[in-house]
């Protein structure tokens, strides 16, 4: 990679894409604990430092920061949807599929909805997070069978998505306290307050009282039982 110079970079999915000249392609999924630091040369690395891009100027380097060894890199030849099978396999982008993809995604899985908006192979780029409080938003449960949904939820649930995903874009993303990305300065370049979904606030029925976020089966997956219903077992 010495000597070439950095053409295009992109994001397909959770991973950033930086093509270079030459045809090579590095691709980066920061998992939970990644992280980008931007630095001037010369400034002591922390033993998580795993990789150092260095620039012609001299005066910064291009930091990839990984505490618990989640992320990944690899060096890629040629046109990278080809030479990666996790790009291959992904799914629309959350922000550019339409309605009618959508809705024709859903109607083809009968499993959990939260499972079918986590899983990349149907629509790339959708993290937990950004699943609860996209089911928040929609107000629909996590165990809900995707392909059971009316028109008017799968169409809820479509707009919270694009809303949801838009103002997190808008608002920088959200993270780990340990995983963010920095500028020169050390400042993180991202958010990470708390979302509704896991505070509980934000909510449409607050007024009428608390309503005390409950935790499924599942880690990490919280929801408002007064504004997301649990769906009726079929009768047998």
């Amino acid at each position: 990679m010495r000597g070439r110079r950095i053409i295009r970079v992109r994001r397909r999915g959770k991973m950033l894409l930086v093509e270079c000249e030459g045809g090579r392609t590095l691709v980066f999924h920061l998992k939970m604990t990644g992280q980008f630091l931007f630095a001037a040369e010369g400034t002591p690395r922390d033993k998580h430092v795993r990789l150092a891009v260095c620039f012609e100027d001299g005066r910064d380097e291009l930091r990839f920061r990984d505490v618990r060894k989640f992320g990944f890199l690899l060096c890629l030849e040629g046109e990278p949807e080809r030479a990666c099978g996790e790009l291959a396999c992904l799914g629309p982008e959350p922000l550019e599929v339409g309605l009618p993809e959508f809705r024709a995604i859903l109607e083809a899985r009968k499993g959990r909805i939260k499972s079918l908006l986590l899983d990349q192979t149907r629509i790339a780029g959708i993290g937990n997070i950004y699943a609860d409080e996209t089911l928040f938003g929609a107000r629909v449960h996590p165990e809900t069978p995707a392909s059971s949904l009316r028109a008017e939820a799968v169409e809820r649930l479509y707009l919270a998505m694009r809303k949801i995903l838009a103002s997190a874009v808008e608002a920088g993303g959200s993270t780990l306290t340990d995983a963010v990305i920095t500028t020169r300065t050390g400042t993180p370049a991202i958010s990470s307050s708390p979302t509704r979904s896991m505070t509980g606030k934000g909510s449409p029925v607050s007024s009428a009282g608390p309503h005390p976020v409950e935790a499924h089966r599942r880690p990490l997956e919280p929801f408002l039982p007064r504004c997301q219903r649990k769906p009726r077992s079929p009768k047998r």
